[in-house]
């Protein structure tokens, strides 16, 4: 069965392009021309993954990526792969903080799009590994089948990158991963040398589940290395 995406794009050819191309490839697209009514299809036909350009005519992508991770239940766990016409850093570390899943710049080949969506479904599909339902830390709930995360109870607020990121994480509490091993485990692209998307993302688990994000407590750096899940927490 083909899987739906939302293109959310001005430039009409390029959507057309990218639309057939997919096509071939086992995938339904469909075309928004500007953010408004890009977020009308997504909450009339929910798709399963954007790919959200930044420059749009009514809105820019960032704030449709804000409007997205902001809608209720699933929808707003809906993957986000943003076009960067730019290809700038902090274009794409602030599409990261708004909730994007992966970034893509202009101009683009086809297949690397294609690879790029393919990675980010198989991450939602089975970046949980198996075992036990729940995760629990302290007052922290991680819940692998229902893919949420709450601390004392309130939901927190996740990509499901995000997600997947943290399960990485606590299932080795107390070892320290590096980079490389964290974005490996959940099946992402490899790094670039100079790419530090791996530490915006953890900056927003962090604002998400501690107390203090400023002063982590359940994910640790450790300068040099990577990251390490706390064992003791709360």
């Amino acid at each position: 069965m083909s899987q739906h995406l939302l293109m959310i794009e001005d430039d009409a050819r390029l959507a057309q392009m990218v639309s057939e191309y997919l096509g071939q490839n086992g995938f339904v697209v469909s075309h928004a021309g500007d953010g408004q009514s890009g977020l009308s299809q997504l909450e009339a036909s929910p798709p399963e993954l954007v790919i959200l350009d930044l420059m749009l005519p009514d809105m820019d992508g960032l704030e449709v990526c804000r409007r997205i991770r902001a809608l209720s239940g699933a929808l707003a766990q809906t993957p986000v792969l943003m076009l960067t016409a730019k290809g700038d850093s902090m274009d794409r570390i602030i599409g990261l903080e708004m909730g994007a899943d992966d970034y893509l710049p202009k101009p683009f080949e086809p297949r690397e799009l294609l690879a790029r969506i393919r990675a980010v479904l198989r991450r939602r599909v089975d970046g949980a590994p198996q075992g036990g339902k729940q995760l629990r830390f302290g007052t922290l709930e991680i819940d692998r089948d229902a893919r949420t995360v709450s601390v004392a109870g309130q939901i927190c607020d996740l990509t499901s990158y995000q997600f997947d990121l943290l399960v990485t994480l606590a299932e080795r509490a107390g070892r320290v991963l590096t980079r490389d091993q964290i974005m490996e485990a959940v099946r992402g692209r490899e790094l670039d040398a100079f790419d530090r998307s791996i530490d915006v993302h953890m900056g927003r688990i962090r604002a998400a589940i501690e107390l203090d994000a400023k002063d982590p407590k359940r994910i640790l750096t450790v300068r040099g290395v990577g990251y390490v899940f706390a064992r003791q927490q709360d």
